[in-house]
């Protein structure tokens, strides 16, 4: 029994709407930076009254770009996009297909090489990626979509959790498909496959915010312009010296890489936390 106490429940729920302000205070402010002009956003104190800009700031962007001979901020998103949805398809894909072959089949050292996965996680992104840029330019794949995804379609995270999953599945489904003369990848896909259906979504909107946020491996892989993503993309309005930083731009860029993962998570949100209780089972 769970006493209720009213000042335990004042105390829960002013703590709540505390943190939602903190979380909420920075991005209030960009949205009224990207509203003004730039210098009402010089002036101190800043207003923290929305201006009238908004639509201005954002069709500047993109149409324009961050900078001197940048591509347009929109195929920055297409950029984002595509390389965000290729890295969850591929890691889901691969991650789903290793976790099967370790769980469902039996070959020697196959624990071994599930070990040797996990304790990727280990290893620092800074220990992994200098070496990892060297075999991408070693194997011409700078300035590629190719080059952007295919790197980080690995994850031992993603294989882990699936594996946890296939192991909570009953022998006695592999022993019916045996009986029933089912192939392993029929197996698969008539059976594992819709089981996983809320751990997919759950490790899709994950994984697609992860790809959507990339801004190191970009950087270090991608020097052709029309090929840059629109979160390492702001880096370069980013005045250096004597130059003016245009932060009304800055906030608008910054609002419009919101707008696709929040699509994602709002369209899939049901899924995403039916698929994040069920992991925890």
């Amino acid at each position: 029994m769970i006493e209720n106490r009213r000042g335990l429940t004042i105390f829960s729920h002013a703590m709540l709407i505390m943190g939602i302000m903190v979380i909420l205070f920075p991005l209030y402010v960009a949205f009224v930076a990207a509203t003004l002009d730039n210098k009402a956003v010089f002036e101190t104190p800043m207003t923290l009254v929305p201006g009238t800009q908004l639509l201005e700031n954002m069709k500047y962007i993109w149409i324009n770009g961050v900078g001197v001979n940048s591509a347009p901020f929109w195929l920055m998103m297409l950029n984002s996009f595509i390389m965000a949805f290729s890295i969850t398809v591929g890691k889901i894909t691969v991650s789903m297909l290793s976790a099967f072959a370790i769980v469902w089949f039996r070959f020697p050292l196959r624990n071994l090489f599930f070990w040797m996965i996990f304790i990727t996680l280990m290893l620092p992104v800074e220990v992994r990626i200098f070496p990892t840029v060297e075999v991408i330019a070693n194997l011409k794949m700078l300035d590629s979509y190719a080059g952007l995804t295919l790197p980080l379609m690995a994850s031992a995270t993603a294989t882990f959790l699936f594996r946890q999953f296939f192991m909570t599945l009953p022998d006695e489904l592999v022993e019916a498909a045996r009986i029933d003369g089912a192939s392993p990848m029929r197996f698969f896909r008539d059976i594992v496959l819709p089981l996983s259906k809320t751990n997919l979504a759950a490790l899709f909107v994950i994984t697609f915010i992860y790809g959507w946020n990339q801004y190191l491996w970009p950087l270090l892989i991608i020097t052709d312009v029309n090929l840059g993503t629109a979160v390492a993309g702001i880096k370069g309005m980013i005045a250096t010296g004597e130059g003016t930083t245009q932060w009304n731009q800055v906030m608008a860029a910054m609002l419009l890489t919101l707008i696709p993962p929040v699509i994602i998570v709002l369209a899939m949100q049901r899924a995403f936390v039916r698929g994040l209780v069920d992991s925890e089972k």
